[in-house]
């Protein structure tokens, strides 16, 4: 769940957003933070938004009902109490980000760097549970090819870069009014290869989404495929200044 909206007073944008990722009942993973952007009319054409973060990351374990591989009888199911011991750790850390966008007539784009503070998920401080700093680098553009019924290609390329984990993609969007739709290929340096493709309607202030994602190439030969669907709805709050704001003529004959 996540808001964001202008506020005059701070000339800018603030939000927040409140996540959960509970991973086959074992992992339960919660994120949330706080967001701030400050506006800026850099040029007649030419528009800045520079951002900070600060959230929070906690990682809880249960392993109350896991079932582990000595626990396995091929004979009789599942049986026996394992030898592993592992510990139901929780741990909380802080994470702070920060980026800019630009916005130059039909043209966009965006830098952002996450996990600057790199923390730690580990108890024992174990380099290998460091969140490393994740670069995020992003181009889209905005072309009209028929003003009549409103239709737009958005052409669009992205990079990130986490650590020795390099991913790039790039594709296109279809959109009117009403609807979208849209495909993008990814590709990163552990040779895999994904394609995504969705679409949206939008009715009113509601938007309806899915986005499909299907492995083409995969860099592990025991998993040659992937599938991933994605569905959602969006609400969108605008508040709309309804008053007429007029000088009054006072005429008392009339």
């Amino acid at each position: 769940m996540s808001f964001d909206s202008y506020f005059a007073p701070l000339h800018g944008g603030a939000g927040f957003y409140i996540s959960n990722d509970y991973l086959g009942g074992l992992v339960n993973e919660l994120r949330g933070g706080l967001s701030y952007s400050y506006y800026l009319q850099a040029g007649r054409d030419l528009y800045i938004n520079a951002g900070l973060s600060a959230s929070f990351f906690h990682r809880g374990f249960n392993f109350s009902n896991a079932v582990f591989p000595d626990q396995i009888d091929p004979m009789g199911g599942i049986s026996g109490s394992s030898s592993e011991l592992m510990s139901n750790e929780n741990k909380t850390v802080l994470d702070l980000g920060t980026g800019f966008m630009f916005i130059y007539r039909n043209i966009s784009g965006g830098f952002g760097i996450t996990h600057l503070n790199q923390p730690d998920l580990s108890e024992n401080g174990s380099s290998p549970e460091t969140l490393e700093r994740k670069y995020l680098l992003h181009v889209l553009a905005d072309f009209e090819i028929n003003r009549q019924n409103d239709f737009r290609i958005l052409p669009m390329a992205s990079l990130e870069l986490q650590g020795k984990f390099l991913s790039a993609g790039a594709g296109a969007a279809l959109e009117n009014n009403f609807m979208s739709v849209s495909s993008v290929l990814v590709a990163n340096n552990n040779n895999n290869v994904d394609i995504l493709a969705g679409f949206s309607i939008r009715w009113g202030e509601i938007t309806f989404y899915y986005n499909y994602r299907f492995n083409l190439i995969s860099g592990y030969s025991l998993m040659p495929f992937s599938l991933v669907h994605q569905t959602g709805l969006t609400f969108s709050l605008n508040n709309v200044e309804k008053r007429i704001k007029s000088r009054a003529i006072n005429i008392p004959d009339m």
